[in-house]
């Protein structure tokens, strides 16, 4: 398949935008279908975005994406709120994650080093400046939302070549 690379951050209001009104068109056409391979990047904006990433990492591997979804549609429970571990925590419950499931999934230093050497290797490797950030087969679009159909088309020209 061709593979689609997103950076973004779980606060990223922008990236909020894409989850919702782009992503599911490719996940209906593209994902589901065995034609592009998805693959979620974080590049943190807040130390929230980390501790969320924490979280999602904590999950089955089968609950990740949801738990993403449920970050990007809830912001306004976390993201910019004066207790962002709260609302954190509220959303982890709904995965069915207990408040102190939550305390050492957010502890787990051990996933510092991948959160970083993540953010600094789409910096390096594909120039990330801003967010959201798409990587088609290795080539960088500009950030920011691009038009669906646009977006569609690139995906579709790079199956062509395949």
């Amino acid at each position: 398949p061709v593979t689609l690379i997103e950076y973004a951050a779980h606060s990223c209001e922008v990236c909020a935008r894409f989850n919702a009104d782009i992503l599911p068109g490719l996940k209906k056409d593209y994902i589901d279908k065995g034609k592009l391979l998805y693959v979620f990047r974080l590049w943190p904006l807040k130390p929230s975005d980390g501790a969320a990433e924490k979280i999602a990492r904590c999950l089955p591997p089968s609950a990740y994406f949801p738990f993403l979804d449920l970050l990007f549609r809830n912001q306004n429970i976390w993201n910019g709120s004066r207790d962002p571990y709260a609302g954190l925590v509220r959303l982890a419950r709904r995965m069915g994650l207990t408040a102190a499931r939550v305390d050492h999934c957010i502890g787990d230093t051990t996933q510092d080093a991948d959160i970083n050497r993540i953010d600094a290797q789409g910096e390096a490797k594909y120039q990330v400046a801003g967010i959201p950030a798409l990587v088609i087969n290795g080539a960088a679009l500009p950030s920011g939302i691009p038009d669906g159909n646009k977006l569609k088309a690139l995906v579709d020209a790079a199956l062509a070549r395949k």
